[in-house]
C-alpha cells in the first residue's frame, strides 16, 4: 500500500508541483497589485469607461439587425473552419471520399456567401441615392 503510494508520487511529481507553482504565481499576483495597486477615488472612477468615449443615453438602446446577421454569419464561417481543421487532420485517412466530401462542403458554403452578399447581407454602408452619384 505503502509503495503504491511512493510510486504514485515518484511518477505524478511534476504534475503537482507544476499546479502548486501556477496557484503560487496566482497567489502572487493577486496580492502583489493589492498591495502595490493604486486607491485613488473620485467622480471619474465610478463611471464606466469605453474605449475612450465617455458614456451618455442609455445602455438599452437600439441596435440595426444587421449587427447580428453579421455575427450569425461569422457564427456560421467560424464552425465551418473547425470543421476543415478537422478534416485537414485526417486527410490522410479519408482519401479521395474525404477530399470530395469536403470539397462539396466548402462550394455549398461558398454559394451561401455568395448568396449573402448578392441580397445584402454584408453590404455595412448604405446605399447611395441619385443625389449621392457622381457627376451630380
Amino acid at each position: 500500500m505503502l509503495e503504491n503510494v511512493v510510486n504514485g508520487i515518484a511518477e505524478y511529481w511534476a504534475t503537482g508541483f507544476f499546479i502548486v507553482a501556477v496557484a503560487g504565481l496566482c497567489a502572487f499576483m493577486v496580492g502583489a497589485s493589492s498591495v502595490l495597486g493604486g486607491r485613488s477615488r473620485g467622480i471619474s472612477k465610478s463611471i464606466p469607461f469605453e474605449s475612450g468615449i465617455v458614456g451618455a443615453g442609455s445602455a438599452r438602446q437600439r441596435f440595426s439587425v444587421k449587427f447580428y446577421l453579421v455575427a450569425m454569419l461569422f457564427v456560421i464561417f467560424d464552425i465551418e473552419a473547425v470543421f476543415l481543421f478537422a478534416w485537414a487532420i485526417v486527410i490522410r485517412d479519408v482519401g479521395w471520399t474525404g477530399f470530395w466530401g469536403a470539397a462539396v462542403f466548402i462550394f455549398i458554403l461558398l454559394a451561401g456567401l455568395v448568396y449573402d452578399s448578392r441580397t445584402g447581407a454584408l453590404d455595412w454602408a448604405p446605399q447611395a441615392g441619385p443625389a449621392d452619384k457622381p457627376g451630380n
